[in-house]
């Protein structure tokens, strides 16, 4: 059953695009589907600052859907991209295929051990299943397909024929030469060849200019299939053209008109697109809209191919907890399908939704997940009850599910952090797990570990991959003895005091209250007392006494939460190695 948006007053950054791209729909091509479009290049692994290229026009295409427009969200794979680098950290990949530099991605063998074809079909396979998962609804285009097929091949000459406007439009942002100097195209920043890998422009320059003048095409070679290709000499009138080749030296002369071996250059391929799939929204990143950026020059040489520019948003960039900013060919950059072995695919969406494009945020694979969580099921709480502002519901709502409908969920979703624990402190061993799982609500027992899947055993990849062996939880085999034989009076009755009210407690509310009051109880005050109601020096006690009960369980200072921890024990286990 489809989604309805919960209000249509919904002020948030989605719907304000998707006001914006309807009209803008209506007036350019009335009556036929909108249009918005996302370029991913499989130069490596696609990781999830790439992501963000797809969800922006995603959740506005989706909230066009749910007012009952038909829509086209285009991924264009440009993986008929040269071949830049060999990137770092790829499984099966080593320094031999540095050898494939210059050849389209569609032409470079996959790395060892793949069962695709090619380089380009590697990387891509993992991103669409991540898509899948994310309920991401789009039409794949090979670029690789586009150009080979002959697709673009009335573009492609009227680029060259209009290569002088072209060139004249480009000149303006190249830097201008000394006096007596060649003149000298603009150096691409590096920080934009980072921002702009898996975008398509990384590592393109905007033409060649050699002694025959500007041209806006570059074949692949013949003999080697590099790019490393020099135009030389091209007619207008018999579309012949010739090309050198400076990596083995091969030259020919073919007919651009039959020739199908070759693309435009990026900052001219790009509009060429908007202008042939009339794109209507496309975002871009931070690093297109800088002065002499591609989304910049594009706006201009998209009306030499009788198009027009699309509404295109920044998006900033996307960081990892603890990790600098992300680049494809600096390796061990996390991927959607890496995320998604750790959260639920709303929680996921949700980050992307509830942020405007931009505004930079991080995605969490260290302990913060816990956090992001907690987070997350609050606002599912207020959601619920319908204390959720407006805003809130409508990046809530994104999250779940799509026009198309809600995205599967856990139907017991307990908290992430307390399945962590159990996970944590269970080892694998699933019959404990749920012995523990079932404990923690004596009212509502769980029956099964399939009702808090998938989320259960998305918190137990993320405690078996991203929590370091020296902080995972190993639950003391025996009683430290001398620990116990140490303890003053005071210590000795906080223990009583807990083992006394286990059996009546047992179960994750009850143990909450439990060891959180016994330092109440122990000072002369209620177990139900407020923090308001205490005396500053309680909380020290608190802390003191939970440092005791873990040294006594775990052997540290910490641990995952007491109640939890105790749960997971077990009575029986607890009371031996309190010393009952």
């Amino acid at each position: 059953m489809p989604i309805v948006a919960q209000s249509t007053e919904t002020t948030d950054w989605v719907s304000r695009f998707a006001d914006e791209v309807i009209e803008e729909s209506e007036r350019r091509a009335p009556g036929k589907p909108v249009v918005v479009a996302s370029g991913l290049s499989p130069s490596g692994p696609i990781h999830l600052g790439n992501l963000r290229e797809v969800m922006t026009p995603h959740l506005v295409a989706d909230e066009v859907r749910r007012r009952g427009h038909q829509v086209r969200h285009l991924i264009s794979w440009d993986d008929y991209d040269r071949y830049r680098k060999v990137p770092a950290g790829v499984p099966g990949v080593d320094e031999s295929w540095a050898e494939h530099i210059g050849k389209p991605l569609t032409s470079v063998p996959a790395p060892a051990g793949s069962e695709h074809p090619n380089w380009a079909e590697h990387f891509k396979a993992a991103m669409v299943a991540s898509l899948a998962e994310l309920g991401v609804e789009f039409d794949g285009i090979s670029q690789t397909r586009q150009y080979t097929s002959g697709v673009y091949r009335e573009q492609i000459l009227h680029a060259m024929r209009h290569r002088g406007d072209i060139d004249a439009i480009l000149d303006q942002y190249r830097t201008k030469p000394k006096a007596g100097a060649k003149k000298q195209q603009k150096p691409v920043d590096e920080a934009e060849l980072e921002a702009a890998e898996g975008s398509g422009a990384a590592g393109e320059d905007d033409g060649s200019s050699g002694s025959a003048g500007y041209f806006p095409y570059k074949p692949y070679c013949g003999n080697c299939e590099k790019d490393l290709t020099t135009v030389t000499s091209y007619d207008d009138d018999s579309t012949e053209l010739t090309y050198t080749c400076t990596a083995c030296a091969f030259s020919e002369t073919v007919r651009l008109s039959e020739f199908n071996r070759g693309k435009l250059v990026w900052k001219v391929d790009w509009p060429m697109r908007w202008a042939y799939e009339g794109v209507i929204f496309e975002p871009s990143g931070v690093d297109h809209s800088s002065p002499g950026s591609s989304f910049q020059v594009g706006g201009q040489i998209v009306g030499i191919f009788d198009g027009k520019q699309p509404i295109g948003p920044m998006y900033a960039f996307v960081g990892i907890s603890g990790m600098a900013k992300m680049s494809s060919s600096k390796g061990g950059v996390p991927t959607p399908g890496d995320a998604l072995k750790i959260m639920e695919p709303q929680l996921l969406r949700w980050l992307y939704a509830r942020r405007r494009p931009n505004q930079s945020f991080k995605i969490a694979f260290d302990q913060e997940i816990q956090r992001l969580y907690d987070e997350w099921d609050k606002l599912a709480g207020k959601v619920a009850d319908g204390s959720a502002l407006p805003g809130d519901v409508a990046a809530y709502t994104r999250a779940v599910g799509t026009a198309a409908g809600e995205l599967p969920k856990t139907s017991r979703p307990l908290p992430y952090r307390t399945l962590a624990s159990v996970a944590d402190i269970t080892a694998g061993h699933q019959d404990q797990a749920l012995r523990i799982l079932s404990e923690l609500d004596p009212a509502d027992p769980l029956g099964s570990l399939d009702e808090a899947r998938p989320r259960y055993d998305k918190a137990e990849a993320w405690i078996n991959t991203h929590v370091p062996a020296e902080a995972r939880t190993i639950v003391r085999a025996e009683p430290d003895t001398d620990l116990l034989k140490s303890l003053d009076e005071a210590s000795l009755r906080s223990l009583r005091l807990l083992l006394d009210g286990l059996a009546d407690h047992w179960s994750l509310d009850g143990l909450t209250h439990l060891v959180y009051g016994v330092p109440k109880v122990q000072a002369g005050f209620s177990a139900d007392a407020t923090p308001k109601e205490l005396p500053p020096e309680i909380k020290t006690a608190q802390r003191t006494f939970f440092a005791l009960l873990y040294h006594l369980l775990v052997g540290r200072d910490t641990g995952p939460r007491l109640p939890t921890l105790l749960l997971a024990v077990g009575q029986e286990r607890v009371r031996t190695l309190l010393g009952a």
